[in-house]
């Protein structure tokens, strides 16, 4: 990658709460980490995850997931350890709405435990799946061969 194709970047965490519930099966989550990368042509983001994607998570994820309409959103995967269905199904509203507004919806570098759920529910078959990030950028954002 050439930096100087890539637009502005910038990282912050979102953090779930921390406070008990009444529930005695209820345990905090840990926070998720999301570093944006924005993509100048073609218009686009590059949103690396690092945590757990649960339910704790979700109103964060969902909110910087939907945050941009792009032509072009790629989700890293590799530093998410677990993933559950409630995010899952988040993931696969977002390839909807992409697929309605013409956009690009890549995931890279899913982890093992997740690149298994996403085999298990076939999600895999659906959804653009790479194994790094070069593969899922466009060939103008790749550096020439060297020779």
């Amino acid at each position: 990658m050439k930096p100087s194709t890539l637009g502005i970047r910038f990282t912050y965490a979102i953090y779930t709460n921390p406070k008990p519930r009444s529930s005695p099966n209820w345990m905090p989550s840990e926070p998720l980490h999301i570093e944006l990368t924005n993509l100048t042509e073609p218009r686009g983001r590059i949103l690396q995850l690092r945590g757990p994607l649960v339910l704790g998570n979700l109103r964060p994820f969902r909110t910087e997931l939907r945050k941009d309409d792009t032509h072009l959103t790629i989700l890293e995967l590799s530093g998410v350890p677990f993933m559950d269905s409630t995010c899952l199904g988040e993931i696969v509203n977002f390839y909807s709405r992409c697929q309605g507004n013409g956009a690009r919806f890549i995931l890279v570098a899913p982890s093992p435990r997740v690149a298994a759920l996403l085999q298990v529910t076939r999600i895999d078959t659906l959804l653009t799946v790479v194994p790094t990030l070069k593969d899922a950028l466009p060939t103008t954002h790749q550096s020439p061969p060297l020779e």
